[in-house]
């Protein structure tokens, strides 16, 4: 316990000291595990939500649609009703094909006789307001968000305006806007929406003339065999033209809307990860020296190299936990919004599982441990006395390379010498970079696709499964640029601070304060440009056989990353030039 205690309070002093380098570590694995543990959670949610949707609303295992309303359907209604293995049945209802208006959109809709009690089957949820009435009419949530009515405002339907009573919805359709899963006279239907209107204005619709089919829902004996039932009834021939939907088939349907955002979600979660790991290692080295020191006075007071072990990855463990707890709590709290982008389900419960929790926290601990491994066993090998002493790395002269260097500009020569002494640190800019690039030029592929029109009789009222995919991709894009901010933020003050000392020695041999600026900022830029020119082929490539966005779209993409580059590290770097030579040569000198 002692020892805990020890490590405990040498972590919390740590992190009391460095309290923005543990903020951008808590940013970059929040990020990662948030977008993993909400990308892994599309897998099942749409089966999950249905399934409460299904029990909250008393949901059908089979509908049946039958094209009209004459002998022929009343007939294989009856059928259905007495099949071998039907316990029960609500309807048969009318489905009318119509149209309808709303704060000047118009689309397509079916429009379901109810009663003023709804059946033992299907009892559709009433999320708002109340349920139909004569003279007025519910829309189905997915819908009604679409159109963006609410309880109470006024919506034309086959040309007599109603007022909307209230808002439900039901499993007994698949989710808009495929609410009709049957066409007129049997055929493919088209893209709709749902509302449920009074047996009276059923009526009306029917003088109307209007395009009608006969539903029935079914529950079975046996749910789980509901397909094998619709096998046995013989769907779609000419001695029986009865259309089956299984409540397997709407739950399968209803996840369509997310086939674009679960792939987005979790290839972002890896660029993001991957991401933190650059981050993260960035901070790792910049504090290098600083931990090693460390070691040699834990070393000199008596601690055993378990216990400086244990002190030095303590922190970054620690961090990481929190990092994923907050990373699953973000994505609990999102989930409702993404898993359900039509708003046709309930969400009452939609989160990471528990397979999901596992994953995120071993990504989490994975990206502390890799990115801190290698610093962490240098400076447990680093002699006792080496490590106090703190010498500097003498750097290698080349008198040929010198030469040439001379001949360059100052802020260009100064930018070259600060990556030659920290290749690595180039590279984990570049890389960052190329990540980023690598999402950008994604996302300016997806929004250069045409858009699938519903045809629902309005330009207004989008494609769902598209425009999910697009703001799933969008805030994978935005959480890259955030990240990719902190890190040129990170490295380009991370070099100011290690470099104050020669700096400060440019400046005493004729460097002006703005040269040494440009030369910080440099030694960003030049890394940007082999990660822009790698990162835009590789997301042109890992967007497979989408069609290319225009030509000016990536160079402005390349040309933002450059301007950025600049701005974000122009501020670290002006800072650092300002700092006085005198002062940092008589504080830094041997």
């Amino acid at each position: 316990m002692g020892r805990m205690v020890l490590v405990f309070r040498l972590v919390t002093a740590d992190v009391r000291r460095h309290p923005v380098q543990a903020a951008m570590l808590l940013v970059s694995i929040t990020a990662a595990t948030a977008t993993l543990a909400l990308g892994l959670s599309l897998g099942q949610a749409t089966d999950t939500l249905f399934r409460q949707t299904r029990a909250a609303t008393a949901g059908p295992d089979v509908v049946a649609l039958t094209p009209g309303t004459g002998r022929t359907a009343a007939s294989a209604m009856a059928a259905l009703e007495r099949a071998p293995g039907v316990a029960g049945h609500s309807g048969p209802y009318r489905q009318y094909y119509t149209a309808l208006t709303a704060h000047g959109l118009t689309s397509r809709a079916v429009a379901q006789g109810a009663d003023a009690a709804p059946g033992p089957i299907d009892r559709p949820l009433v999320t708002s307001g109340g349920w139909v009435r004569p003279g007025g009419v519910v829309v189905e949530r997915g819908f009604a968000a679409a159109l963006g009515v609410r309880v109470g405002d006024r919506v034309t339907v086959a040309g007599r305006s109603l007022p909307v009573a209230g808002i439900a919805v039901t499993s007994a359709h698949t989710v808009y806007p495929w609410a009709a899963m049957n066409g007129p006279g049997g055929g493919p239907s088209d893209a709709n929406g749902l509302v449920w209107v009074s047996r009276t204005d059923a009526r009306v619709l029917a003088a109307a003339d209007l395009p009608v089919t006969s539903l029935l829902y079914l529950k079975l004996r046996d749910p789980a065999a509901a397909r094998e039932f619709v096998v046995s009834r013989r769907p779609y021939s000419d001695e029986y033209p009865t259309n089956f939907f299984t409540w397997q088939f709407m739950a399968e349907q209803d996840g369509v809307l997310l086939k674009d955002s679960q792939p987005v979600l979790v290839v972002g979660s890896w660029l993001l990860s991957l991401l933190a790991i650059a981050g993260v290692a960035t901070l790792a080295a910049g504090r290098a020296a600083e931990q090693t020191r460390r070691v040699g006075l834990l070393k000199a007071v008596g601690a055993t190299p378990g216990l400086v072990a244990a002190v030095l990855f303590a922190e970054y463990l620690t961090l990481a936990l929190l990092a994923d707890a907050l990373g699953l709590v973000i994505a609990r709290l999102a989930a409702p919004a993404v898993v359900n982008p039509s708003g046709s389900l309930l969400t009452a419960a939609a989160g990471p599982s528990a397979d999901t929790v596992l994953l995120t926290t071993v990504v989490a601990l994975a990206v502390a441990v890799l990115t801190t491994l290698a610093p962490t066993v240098r400076a447990l090998r680093t002699e006792t006395v080496t490590a106090l002493a703190g010498t500097a790395r003498r750097p290698e002269r080349r008198a040929r390379l010198n030469r040439v260097s001379a001949l360059l500009p100052t802020p260009l020569l100064l930018g070259l010498r600060l990556i030659a002494r920290r290749p690595g640190r180039a590279v984990l800019h570049a890389w960052s970079i190329a990540i980023t690039m690598i999402g950008a030029t994604g996302m300016l592929m997806l929004y250069a696709q045409p858009v699938y029109d519903y045809g629902l009789g309005s330009s207004k009222l989008g494609n769902v499964k598209v425009e999910q995919g697009r703001h799933a991709l969008l805030a994978v894009t935005v959480a890259l640029a955030v990240l990719a901010a902190v890190n040129i933020i990170t490295i380009a003050w991370t070099t100011a601070l290690e470099t104050r000392r020669t700096m400060a020695v440019a400046r005493a041999l004729g460097a002006t304060p703005g040269q040494v600026t440009a030369g910080l900022s440099t030694a960003q830029l030049l890394p940007t440009l082999p990660g822009t020119v790698i990162g835009i082929p590789l997301g042109v490539l890992a967007a497979g056989e989408l069609s290319a966005p225009p030509a000016w779209w990536l160079c402005a993409a390349a040309l933002v990353s450059l301007l950025a580059t600049a701005a974000l590290t122009a501020l670290p770097a002006r800072m650092a030039a300002r700092r006085s030579v005198a002062r940092t040569l008589s504080a830094e000198a041997p």
